[in-house]
């Protein structure tokens, strides 16, 4: 079997032969339903193939579609002009960038459909001119496809005055669509993330976002049908591999790659790009986190004081995660949107969606890259470390753990501590996360709140922290409170730690161990 792996283009696909998981169903219902969509999707989810194939399709290349789903739907394959604008490859770092790409594809175009306003300074009078020419030239409205509509907008994050240069350009660019409409058959504009329509989209208000529309939930990604019925066989060869039963096999892969929920109640979806990858070198890797570190948004957490442990289960409402502000003050709706957290529940009545880490893979390769944030372990050795703080947690060796994390917390830099007892427990967070452990930051009881529990199959650690307090007044709180009683029923042994944190050294002072 012949994996795509960095191949975006729908005709090279079919043409080569490579493996292609059918989505033109999907594409045929988005095509007839509509004229203006919005998608947005985490990167390296498909949208770039899923443009290629809709260039294709409104090309009229039926001979493409030869054996796809679609071929038994459309009759006509009519031709239409196909302006494809795709923002991806470029670094945008200065306002040229952005005019230079536009300019670039402007010429194209131009030259292509005869337009008579190649000199006009004007990116968005050119644009518009470009349209009425296309259609003038073949007899039918245009089509409008537009790839990371918001790559210029996420690279200027943090720098207001280009991220105001990026908007107003785009703002006038994708403006001309709307003024365009008698002369359009389609758009589709797709991105990671959605800007406020009162930014970029103020001048385009017509657009159908179909982000969260479970119509189009399976348009992009693998759904679990999909994997069963195109790649069967090679999971076959990927549990053998990894001496694996089938079975097993394919729940590695549905830890590891599926958990995508993009509205409530609808199916998983798998990212594309780690599957295929998984499948191609027969072993489970952190492939989609590898390709970029969210350097930013884990800044931004911080700038918020948005604490790691809040991510899972964190609770927004649909206009929370529905856009992003210019000047992007919310973490949340940028994780949601780039694929770093997904929906995983919905309350009906209340209207809040419940967020999480889509799968392992992503939750591993994100709790990892926050460790040299807030340690100073450093993403390379943290494997170590956290390999010798499994072991000792797991064998019950308290003193061991506490002494390793004491001797960690010794050379965590001072300007990342802000406050003592919430730093400590968002690395104890941090280290719990990556052991593969539960754990719970302030765990709620009928009488309070548990500061950290750590549970594996054997053992339950309840630990309190107190900030310039006593381990002994640590270890009170968790028997006057009963803490542990929870915890007490269920056949494994429960240890009480408590401990005290100084302001002084900005390290735990003492604990004492209780069960």
């Amino acid at each position: 079997m012949k994996y795509p792996i960095g191949i975006q283009q729908f005709e090279e696909n079919r043409l080569g032969d490579w493996i292609y998981v059918d989505k033109t169903a999907h594409i045929y219902n988005l095509a007839t339903g509509g004229k203006y969509f919005f998608l947005s999707r985490p990167r390296r989810f498909g949208k770039s193939m899923l443009l290629s194939t809709l260039e294709a399709y409104f090309q009229g290349k039926s001979h493409l579609f030869k054996g796809l789903a679609i071929e038994s739907l459309e009759t006509e394959w009519a031709e239409h002009a196909v302006l494809h604008l795709d923002l991806n490859a470029e670094k945008y770092t200065t306002p040229e960038d952005l005019t230079n790409i536009l300019d670039t594809y402007l010429r194209e175009w131009e030259e292509k459909y005869e337009s008579p306003e190649r000199e006009n300074p004007s990116l968005s009078q050119r644009f518009r001119s470009v349209i009425r020419s296309a259609k003038q030239k073949t007899g039918r409205n245009v089509v409008v496809l537009v790839d990371e509509y918001d790559k210029p907008m996420l690279q200027a994050i943090g720098n207001e005055e280009l991220q105001t240069e990026f908007r107003n350009a785009l703002k006038a660019f994708y403006g001309v669509l709307k003024s365009a409409d008698g002369d359009l058959r389609f758009a589709l504009l797709t991105g990671v993330t959605k800007f406020s329509k009162v930014s970029v989209f103020s001048d385009l208000n017509n657009l159908n976002d179909i982000s969260m529309d479970d119509r189009y939930n399976e348009i992009c990604g693998i759904s679990q049908q999909e994997l069963h019925d195109v790649f069967d066989e090679e999971i076959g060869k990927l549990a053998i591999a990894n001496g694996q039963s089938k079975e097993a096999a394919y729940e590695t892969l549905r830890q590891r790659y599926d958990g995508y929920h993009f509205c409530p109640n609808a199916k998983g979806m798998y990212n594309p790009f780690s599957v295929l990858l998984a499948l191609q070198k027969r072993e489970y890797g952190s492939f989609w986190f590898s390709t970029g570190t969210p350097t930013y948004l884990v800044q931004l957490m911080k700038e918020a004081d948005l604490n790691p442990s809040a991510l899972s289960g964190y609770e927004a409402s649909a206009s929370e995660l529905d856009s992003i502000q210019i000047s992007v003050d919310n973490p949340i709706a940028v994780l949601y949107q780039s694929g770093y957290l997904t929906v995983k529940g919905y309350d009906k009545e209340l209207q809040l969606y419940s967020l999480d880490f889509p799968n392992k893979e992503v939750e591993e390769g994100f709790i990892r890259f926050l460790m040299p944030m807030y340690t100073a372990i450093s993403e390379l050795d943290s494997p170590s470390f956290v390999g010798k703080f499994v072991r000792e947690v797991r064998a019950c060796k308290v003193d061991d753990f506490m002494k390793r994390l004491k001797a960690l917390m010794a050379d965590t830099p001072y300007e990342i501590i802000r406050d003592l007892e919430n730093h400590y427990q968002n690395v104890m967070y941090i280290f719990t996360r990556l052991m593969g452990c539960y754990t719970q930051a302030e765990y709620r009881t009928s009488n309070g709140r548990i500061d950290l529990l750590i549970a594996t199959d054997k053992y339950v650690y309840v630990i309190e922290l107190k900030l310039d307090g006593s381990a002994e007044e640590a270890l009170a709180q968790i028997n006057s409170k009963d803490y542990a009683l929870p915890f007490t029923v269920d056949g494994r042994k429960v240890i009480k730690i408590g401990a005290n944190i100084t302001s002084a050294t900005r390290n735990i002072e003492r604990w004492l161990v209780e069960g």
